[in-house]
């Protein structure tokens, strides 16, 4: 759990980017127009949540990252359980998921932009690309390392196999699947930014190159800090989420920080 004392150390660096992006801008060594003052993006980030466009270009790009974040969470978890109940639909499926693993999911994009056209779905397959393994990959390790020996204790006690997965195998596995699900939720929102700046007509991507080809870095820096403020928001809502619904698991999960 963080003290306020981490809670100030982590502002004093965001602060010390800020004076520092600052000094450089009004020093004159760079130009304006390749890196505008913290002011001027400021006022253009106002400038277009007044006007609207920021919100719109905000909640466009939330709702893509739901959509494909909560797709690949049904996909990824039943598949995981599935094959760590089976040795021999492992053994059968995991070739071809360790191939498509080490695939980048942008590299996928211009087939599935053939594939699906340009609009939501591909988009959603980018997304879902990317949620995928970390989501796969938390939950068959947490499996893996679960006590043979709790498993053994639960048997004995009578339970059957359902109920040996649903109250010893799964509590046992939650640190990492959770680990799985923030780190998944980070790499989905990475993907979807990275899709957006190719055939996309909104969403904060998309508000990243219009603002290139107009030549307005300030409004590119705009879609960058709301990327990245959103991110660190969508983490700390899960990990809040976590230490509301389960302390314990929020103890567990802090030390093995995604």
């Amino acid at each position: 759990m963080k003290t306020p004392s981490n809670i100030f150390r982590g502002a004093t660096s965001f602060l010390f980017i800020v004076a520092a992006w600052w000094l450089v801008a009004a020093s004159g060594f760079v130009s304006p127009f390749l890196l505008p003052p913290p002011s001027t993006v400021l006022a253009t980030g106002i400038e277009t949540l007044l006007d609207g466009s920021l919100l719109h270009h905000t909640l466009v790009s939330v709702r893509r990252l739901v959509v494909g974040y909560g797709l690949a969470v049904l996909l990824a978890l039943p598949l995981a359980f599935l094959l760590s109940a089976s040795s021999s639909l492992r053994s059968i499926l995991e070739p071809m998921l360790e191939f498509l693993r080490q695939l980048p999911p942008l590299a996928l994009m211009p087939l599935l932009i053939l594939w699906l056209g340009i609009g939501e779905a591909q988009k959603a397959g980018i997304i879902i690309l990317a949620c995928f393994f970390p989501i796969f990959l938390g939950v068959v390790g947490g499996i893996a390392q679960c006590d043979p020996k709790l498993v053994e204790v639960g048997r004995s006690c009578g339970l059957t196999h359902q109920e040996v997965l649903r109250r010893v195998v799964l509590p046992a596995s939650l640190p990492s699947i959770v680990i799985g699900l923030r780190i998944a939720l980070g790499y989905g929102w990475r993907a979807l930014v990275g899709a957006e700046l190719v055939a996309s007509s909104a969403g904060l991507g998309y508000m990243i190159v219009d603002g290139e080809n107009l030549a307005r870095t300030d409004i590119v820096l705009v879609g960058i800090v709301v990327i990245g403020c959103l991110g660190v928001l969508a983490d700390l809502g899960i990990r809040a989420l976590i230490a509301r619904t389960a302390p314990w698991l929020a103890a567990r999960t802090e030390l093995r920080h995604a």
